[in-house]
């Protein structure tokens, strides 16, 4: 298999990313959806010798993918993972962007369809931080996470831990592994201590797999 130039080589990933990886096999047919300017395909790409490809909305963004010698395309994940084939990866990731889909739902019916497996991370809108920023004054929160005022975020349907976890029983999406990251980076596994890491956790990390009565059925 080629490997991408070293320009991106040492890059300091993301904690959610880093745990992601870790749950990548090595030599997984893997599509990484959103994939900004490639530093997780990279890394996966050197370190687990995975066959990545991606999908990207921003022409920036491919732009620096391909510069790299990543396999990467511009796409829409609203639109066009429906044009993948059932079943022609191992995992499909989506790190940071389900929030920003228009239909988060078809979204993840469709990368369930195109892969055995999810994995999709995304800021916790019932952090304790978001609740008292709107408790207190009455206004959308601005955070580490969720950077931009509510007039100019790409961010249209931000959720709770709760609100996902629900929509994944309603879809029969089972949950295979479960991590919650606090404001230092630091994961721990959501286990049965949901109300906690509602409260406590800025972003979530979900492994995601088929149930017995999954059907991948566009809503």
């Amino acid at each position: 298999m080629n490997r991408p130039p070293a320009q991106l080589a040492g890059a300091p990933l993301r904690e959610d990313l880093l745990q992601i990886a870790r749950m990548i096999p090595a030599q997984a047919r893997v599509l990484d959806v959103g994939c900004g300017d490639g530093r997780l395909l990279d890394h996966l790409m050197r370190e687990k010798q995975v066959d990545g490809r991606g999908i990207e909305l921003s022409q920036a963004g491919v732009n620096a993918c391909v510069a790299q010698g990543l396999s990467v395309v511009q796409g829409d994940a609203d639109k066009d993972l429906v044009d993948y084939p059932s079943d022609s990866f191992d995992f499909v990731i989506l790190s940071q962007t389900l929030q920003a889909t228009r239909r988060p739902r078809s979204v993840l019916l469709e990368m369930l369809r195109i892969g055995r497996f999810a994995v999709v991370s995304f800021p916790n809108f019932g952090h304790w931080r978001v609740r008292q920023h709107l408790l207190l004054r009455g206004r959308m929160p601005v955070t580490a996470l969720l950077s931009q005022a509510w007039y100019k975020t790409p961010n249209i349907h931000l959720c709770t831990i709760r609100d996902f976890l629900l929509l994944c029983d309603k879809l029969d999406i089972a949950v295979e592994k479960s991590l919650a990251l606090d404001e230092a980076g630091r994961a721990a596994p959501l286990g049965g201590y949901l109300r906690v890491a509602n409260l406590l956790s800025v972003q979530a990390l979900f492994l995601l797999r088929k149930g017995p009565d999954f059907t991948p059925t566009p809503a």
